[in-house]
């Protein structure tokens, strides 16, 4: 995809309205889409440096504004927080994924859309782990376990929000590309 104003517009409203949606109280756990941006970046955009920047501005953003509204007493969630930047470079890692992606199609995006979710949580949770984050699980082999098993709500979560809005980033990419070449005859 050739980036014109039109596509840079599009692009700062999706990372503008994807921040927000995260910061959203009480959606469900891991329910976000920055997997499936990043994912849509690295299979679409051209230029590979919007492709990294899509996801990673708009978690910035709304971990910009949870620290805000942490600051103010209006939420528990920090926005600022420790691994904040190796979770940062994980979203790279996921982008990387969309890059994978020769041929858009419906069996290459839900592979990935299976697979960078499953990337992220194993990864993730190796390092929280690692770390001695969460429960502070001990460093055994089910140790690692239940740390795995504790982040299950976010991995499935996480499982749905990329089905979901790969469906609406790729699907209305075709739609939108399809009309305007419709148009154009």
């Amino acid at each position: 995809m050739k980036l014109n104003r039109s596509i840079i517009i599009s692009l700062v409203l999706l990372i503008i309205v994807a921040a927000l949606y995260r910061i959203i109280p009480s959606r469900p756990l891991g329910f976000a889409p920055h997997i499936a941006m990043a994912l849509f970046g690295g299979a679409m955009l051209k230029d590979r440096k919007w492709a990294f920047a899509l996801p990673i501005f708009s978690m910035f953003i709304s971990d910009a504004l949870y620290e805000v509204l942490y600051r103010n007493g209006l939420s528990d969630i920090s926005g600022f927080y420790k691994g904040q930047i190796t979770n940062y470079i994980l979203f790279m890692g996921l982008t990387l994924i969309g890059f994978m992606i020769r041929k858009v199609n419906v069996i290459n995006v839900a592979a990935a859309s299976l697979a960078a979710p499953t990337v992220y949580f194993l990864v993730s949770n190796f390092l929280v782990w690692i770390s001695g984050g969460g429960f502070n699980r001990p460093k055994t082999f089910g140790g690692l376990m239940q740390c795995y098993t504790d982040a299950l709500p976010f991995y499935t979560g996480s499982l749905a929000a990329t089905a979901v809005f790969s469906l609406v980033l790729f699907g209305g990419y075709y739609f939108v590309s399809k009309q305007s070449k419709a148009s154009l005859a």
